[in-house]
């Protein structure tokens, strides 16, 4: 009689138990949800949600550079590099191109300044040959007067390296949309802004 008792009692425990568990589960699974829900809200209240800003179409201005090794003939870096340039939308958009020739100071002043002037005009003819107008470009030598590199070492000797950086032609192509502003010109560029005023005034008084 004893023994049919605990099995019994056994038996209720083990039903009383079951149900429990099967009482248990939906509120583990609401609990769950809930703290996915939360998971997912935001902590900003509707009225303060951020917009995306939206991308800006506007134009900077393309600035790179090409080197020479000597002289002033193009390398096939060189080309490659004016190749990525010709490509760019600042071209196709129809800026300013300015080319500003340097050299090294490896020569004479006159010598130096002639070699700048000949690497830009290098530059230009080929942007010309290639379809871009050329009153868009303007051309200035500086010579040796703005290094990119020293072009000596610490004792005196020649700096190879920082004279084939200085040996280059410095290319910025102005975004028509959004010209360089507060920019202000160098020297070399006011010379040459004067120089050709008065080559023009020259031209018209002959005339």
């Amino acid at each position: 009689m004893n023994h049919r008792l605990t099995i019994i009692i056994a038996i209720a425990a083990a039903s009383l138990v079951l149900s429990a568990c099967s009482e248990q589960r939906p509120a583990d699974t609401d609990a769950g949800d809930s703290g996915d829900a939360r998971e997912k809200r935001s902590i900003f209240r509707p009225e303060f949600q951020v917009e995306p800003i939206e991308t800006l179409d506007t134009l900077g201005t393309l600035e790179t550079r090409v080197l020479f090794p000597d002289g002033a003939e193009l390398t096939e870096d060189a080309l490659a590099e004016l190749a990525t340039v010709l490509a760019s939308p600042q071209i196709a958009e129809g800026g300013e191109i300015i080319l500003r020739g340097h050299s090294d100071s490896g020569g004479s002043d006159d010598g130096n300044l002639r070699a700048s002037q000949a690497r830009a005009e290098a530059v230009r003819d080929w942007l010309v040959e290639n379809g871009i107008e050329s009153e868009r470009i303007t051309v200035i030598a500086f010579g040796e007067q703005n290094p990119a590199a020293p072009n000596a070492l610490p004792d005196g000797s020649p700096n190879k390296e920082g004279r084939a950086a200085n040996r280059r032609v410095e290319i910025e192509v102005r975004s028509e949309e959004q010209p360089a502003e507060g920019k202000q010109p160098t020297l070399a560029e006011s010379l040459a802004s004067v120089g050709e005023e008065g080559s023009e005034e020259d031209l018209e008084t002959e005339e």
